[in-house]
């Protein structure tokens, strides 16, 4: 997997500061992506060993609230796979710092059996997100004033109450505390 940026004071992708990462390589292709360099799978930097230990290093001061995925899609199956074994090591050291992942893909796509997204690594990378902004940006459906997202099919999803409840159960900004604690 490649990435295409690396923030490590982020306030635009999630609740509080974040340390965010832009992964390369999108399928999707959506028209007004503002993000388009990051469709090519091998646009920026190698993800290596010394990227994850620079991204844990990010992570550690207590102000920090927690990681967002972003790219290019963290759901192609690719990327995935790489992601799966480093979320594992962040929520090991970060038990109480939240996920955010961004994908151009339907939640219920990435459930449903034979969908380009899903694979051996999907119910992992999803039961390690704690919000989940799904859909593909369509640019006739712009809004600027929604706050995590581009346009308004895009949906924040609470994949912890998600899980609990069986069923999408959209993010509350009021009652989603910025951390785990």
């Amino acid at each position: 997997m490649n990435y295409g940026e690396i923030k490590d004071c982020d306030i635009a992708n999630g609740v509080g500061v974040r340390v965010t990462l832009f992964v390369s390589g999108c399928t999707n292709r959506c028209p007004g992506c503002f993000q388009p360099q990051t469709w090519d799978f091998g646009y920026g930097e190698p993800f290596t060993a010394e990227t994850e230990e620079k991204l844990l290093a990010m992570l550690a001061p207590g102000y920090i609230n927690g990681l967002t995925l972003l790219g290019g899609d963290p759901f192609e199956p690719e990327n995935q796979r790489a992601l799966v074994p480093f979320l594992r090591r962040v929520r090991e050291a970060y038990p109480q710092k939240t996920v955010w992942a961004f994908t151009g893909f339907v939640y219920e796509d990435l459930l449903r059996e034979g969908s380009h997204p899903r694979c051996e690594a999907t119910d992992e990378l999803l039961a390690m997100t704690d919000v989940l902004v799904d859909g593909p940006f369509i640019q006739a459906q712009k809004d600027i004033s929604l706050r995590f997202r581009g346009s308004r099919n895009q949906r924040l999803i609470d994949m912890n109450k998600t899980r609990a409840a069986g069923e999408v159960v959209l993010w509350d900004d009021e009652m989603f505390p910025a951390s785990r604690r």
